[in-house]
């Protein structure tokens, strides 16, 4: 009892000074606010790598024109993938169920009469609809005999059929892309948006032969779209795929592939390596700014056993110990540093579930990071407080009554 009504007085006299008080405890709420919006974000971060995953397929893997160790986005610039090379994978590779090649053109102006808007162009085989898990909702998809006969027909996206049609049922209606007339006899279901915020729906997608002959002018592809049978044994597909296009492309060691082969477990493991990254950097700025709220904390503290001289040697002189005075004053630093990390929780949880609505950045709140900032808070409550606690201690009590 002694010590929690010791500890007690300690705690009401922050509210003496309430300025000085929220000046000690600005750095734990900082630290602990930006703790838990890490955790947060780090959190939704993971959510959308998963929903990734599962969006490109887990049985799924990408043959993408052009090499390097990185992963930029696939670029149809780059010429060293062929319709040729998709067959080569088809008859050699045992155990896939899809090979679907694809070109494409970004920021394409679509028309109808007097509406036109930007669209990305697709050129594929029929295989296409099979590889994505993406059919049309009215009308038909792209057949084989589009692609036999250079077909002028195409099949659009939602946005699409808003932009140029509105209400109006697109199929059989005619667009235009590069003064080329195309007759729309589908529509693709809904897919929304991607994670990175870009418009799914905004596509057009052609017969592969009408795309690169008629459209784009190119006789290469951008990436080949692969699923298998069997996802255990896709890291040995994929290693014969690389071994077939090397062949084919004769390349030999040092020189670089001019491909890429691209598996949902590679899409992961990059997004969480840059993901965990960040967010080690981000743990340690918040972690720092804890530790400069901990020697600010410590400051004031000092400063104010200076300032309560007086009032410490009048406790000693009516009976107070030096672990009274100890006590109380490490209870105020510990009082501090709790208060702040309940209200830094708090302010963080508060911007967690504020970001997803007002940016594209994905965050769950959860309780772990009030926890881990509880545990640091008072970690660094007691190191920081400890100092000022010990000073007033060992006061005596005549020198301070003068």
């Amino acid at each position: 009892m002694r010590l929690s009504r010791i500890a007690g007085e300690g705690i009401r006299a922050l509210g003496i000074n309430k300025l000085r008080t929220f000046f000690m405890m600005a750095g734990t709420i900082v630290g602990v606010a930006a703790l838990v919006v890490i955790m947060a974000v780090g959190k939704g971060t993971e959510r959308r790598i998963m929903k990734r995953v599962q969006n490109f397929g887990p049985r799924a893997m990408m043959l993408i024109a052009g090499g390097g160790k990185d992963m930029p986005p696939p670029d149809m610039s780059v010429t060293t993938l062929t319709l040729a090379d998709a067959e080569a994978v088809r008859n050699a590779i045992d155990g896939l169920e899809v090979v679907s090649p694809m070109a494409w053109r970004f920021q394409i102006n679509v028309k109808h009469e007097a509406n036109q808007y930007q669209a990305v162009v697709w050129g594929v085989e029929p295989s296409w609809h099979k590889a994505w898990d993406w059919y049309p909702v009215e009308g038909e998809g792209i057949t084989d005999d589009d692609v036999a006969t250079m077909a002028r027909v195409c099949v659009i996206g939602r946005t699409i059929q808003r932009e140029l049609f509105g209400d109006r049922d697109p199929v059989g209606e005619r667009i235009y892309i590069n003064n080329v007339a195309l007759t729309v006899q589908g529509v693709l279901e809904e897919r929304g948006t991607s994670g990175m915020g870009g418009d799914f729906d905004a596509r057009v997608i052609l017969p592969i032969t009408t795309a690169m002959r008629r459209v784009m002018n190119v006789d290469y592809v951008g990436a080949v779209r692969i699923i298998t049978r069997d996802p255990a044994l896709m890291a040995q597909q994929a290693e014969a795929i690389r071994e077939l296009m090397r062949e084919r492309h004769h390349i030999t060691p040092p020189r670089e592939d001019d491909f890429r082969i691209v598996t949902a477990e590679i899409i992961a493991e990059i997004a969480r390596g840059t993901s965990g990254t960040l967010s080690m950097l981000l743990v340690a700025l918040a972690g720092l700014s804890l530790l400069v709220g901990g020697v600010v904390l410590m400051n004031i503290l000092l400063i104010s056993v200076a300032e309560r001289t007086q009032e410490i040697g009048l406790r000693r002189a009516v009976g107070a110990t030096r672990r009274d005075v100890f006590v109380q004053f490490l209870a105020e630093s510990l009082a501090v540093t709790i208060l702040g990390t309940v209200l830094g929780s708090l302010a963080g949880f508060g911007v967690s579930l504020a970001l997803p609505r007002l940016t594209p950045i994905v965050a769950v709140p959860s309780w772990e990071p009030f926890l881990l900032a509880l545990v640091f808070a008072l970690l660094v409550g007691t190191f920081f407080g400890v100092q000022p606690a010990r000073r007033a201690a060992r006061l005596r009590p005549v020198e301070a009554l003068r």
